[in-house]
């Protein structure tokens, strides 16, 4: 089974690429998710995030408010550096650890990760190619205000990221998603028949 990475910019297509990959029978892992459950409460990653970003980041029933934490750590890269050194080495392996499940089973041609800081976090050398999603600047821009984030905002979180061009030297295949959903489609349909050709 090839061990494939999809990542992308924020807002650049990664997703809708993802829903197909599943509706074709791919399995798919979401990175942002696994994430997300670290930091619930008794979680391993929880109190850690607390300690080093304070906790008036819990609500009353213990939740980190990511929104609060985006805010700190989008406005400085140093912060975002320590999230990313507390959250980065558990998502790994429980990345790792499906893939090698998925591998075992022998039921798929690939398993993918999706995940928007796979080069940035050092992770697509441990995989066997990379899949690319990207639109232009101006449309990540135009979907994120579409999601009701401040231009400020979006542009912070775009500018977190590798910019694309350095994204898709890394690409071993690359969708463009910078026109409609079918169009997508079509590309996500041509990369599962040559995956299941291999």
């Amino acid at each position: 089974m090839l061990k494939l990475g999809l990542t992308g910019g924020i807002a650049s297509g990664k997703s809708a690429v993802a829903a197909i990959l599943r509706e074709l029978g791919f399995p798919v892992l979401d990175a942002d998710s696994i994430s997300h459950k670290l930091m619930e409460p008794g979680q391993p990653a929880h109190d850690d995030i607390l300690q080093a970003f304070g906790a008036e980041l819990a609500d009353s029933s213990g939740r980190i408010d990511r929104h609060k934490l985006a805010a700190i750590v989008f406005a400085d890269p140093s912060k975002l550096a320590k999230l990313n050194t507390i959250l980065h080495p558990r998502v790994d392996q429980i990345i790792f650890d499906h893939l090698e499940s998925w591998r075992k089973s022998g039921a798929h041609a690939a398993g993918f990760v999706e995940a928007a800081l796979l080069i940035e976090a050092g992770m697509a050398p441990r995989l066997d190619g990379l899949v690319v999603a990207w639109c232009t600047p101006e449309q990540q821009l135009e979907r994120l205000r579409a999601r009701g984030m401040s231009e400020i905002e979006a542009r912070r979180r775009m500018a977190a990221q590798l910019p694309i061009d350095e994204k898709l030297k890394h690409a071993t295949y690359t969708i463009d998603c910078s026109g409609t959903l079918e169009q997508t489609r079509g590309q996500v349909q041509a990369l599962a028949a040559k995956l299941h050709k291999r």
